[in-house]
C-alpha cells in the first residue's frame, strides 16, 4: 500500500511579514529554520522513495534542510527541463541519496499585482471578502495572477502523469509544496467541489499522509 504525504513548506521571511508571495523566491524566515529538527524528526519516522517540489526557494531549502537532519539524507534535484531519464538514472545510488523531482507546475499560485503587498494592507483597500475569494475561492483570482482554477489546471495535470505512476508502483512520494498548489491538489485527491474548496487551508509546516490502496484509492488521512 503506497503512501502520499504533502508538506507545506516551512514558515518563509514574508510568511512572517505577512506578504503575499506567489512566484517570488523568499527563503525560509528563522523561525522556519527552527522548526527544521521537529520536522525531521516526523519524516524520519517515515520510508520516502521519492520527493517533488518546485523550483521556489522556499520549497527547495525546506527539502535541502529537512533531509540533511535525517541520518544525512543527501537530496539529489532533478529538474524535469533537464530532460533526463525519469528515476532510472538513481537505480544506483547508495541509500543515502533520495531522488528530488522539481517541477514549476508545483509552483504556488500567481499573485499578480499583489505580490509583495502586505496581506493586511490589501484587505483594507479592497475588503476582507473580495481578498478572501481572491485567495481561497476557485474561479476568483487576484488582479493579474492566477485564479486556483489555474493553479489546479497545472498542478493536476502533472500528478496524473508522474507522481501517480510512482504511487502505483508501490514507491511512498513526499510533495513538498506552496499552499495553494497542495490546496489544488488537495482537492483533487479528495474531489473536494468548487464551492467547498474556499474552506481549505493548510497552514505551514503541516504535513498530511493518505494511505492508499492499489486504485489510488484513499484508504485513510490523517495529519502528522
Amino acid at each position: 500500500m503506497a503512501k502520499l504525504f504533502l508538506l507545506r513548506h516551512l514558515q518563509s521571511q514574508w510568511n512572517l511579514e505577512n506578504r503575499f508571495t506567489g512566484w517570488t523566491d523568499v527563503s525560509l524566515s528563522k523561525k522556519g529554520i527552527k522548526n527544521v529538527k521537529k520536522l525531521a524528526s516526523k519524516i524520519s519516522k517515515l520510508k520516502i522513495d521519492v520527493v517533488y517540489t518546485s523550483p521556489l526557494a522556499r520549497n527547495q531549502e525546506t527539502v535541502s534542510r529537512v533531509l540533511m537532519e535525517i541520518n544525512k539524507k543527501y537530496p539529489i534535484f532533478l529538474h524535469f527541463k533537464d530532460k533526463m531519464k525519469k528515476w532510472g538514472n538513481f537505480k544506483d545510488l547508495k541509500s543515502n541519496y533520495i531522488p528530488v523531482y522539481v517541477s514549476e507546475k508545483l509552483n504556488e499560485r500567481y499573485y499578480g499585482k499583489l505580490q509583495g503587498f502586505n496581506k493586511a494592507g490589501i484587505i483594507k483597500k479592497y475588503g476582507s471578502g473580495k481578498v478572501h475569494l481572491w485567495r481561497r475561492g476557485f474561479n476568483q483570482g487576484p488582479p493579474g495572477g492566477e485564479k486556483l482554477k489555474d493553479t489546479f489546471k497545472r498542478t493536476t495535470p502533472f500528478f496524473k502523469k508522474y507522481i501517480q505512476k510512482d504511487l502505483k508502483k508501490g514507491r511512498n512520494v513526499l510533495i513538498v509544496a506552496s499552499h495553494n498548489s497542495l490546496r489544488a491538489l488537495v482537492k483533487h485527491i479528495e474531489n473536494i467541489s468548487d464551492k467547498e474548496i474556499i474552506n481549505l487551508e493548510i497552514p505551514v509546516g503541516t504535513l498530511i499522509e493518505y494511505r492508499l490502496n492499489k486504485s489510488l484509492t484513499i484508504k485513510s488521512k490523517k495529519i502528522l
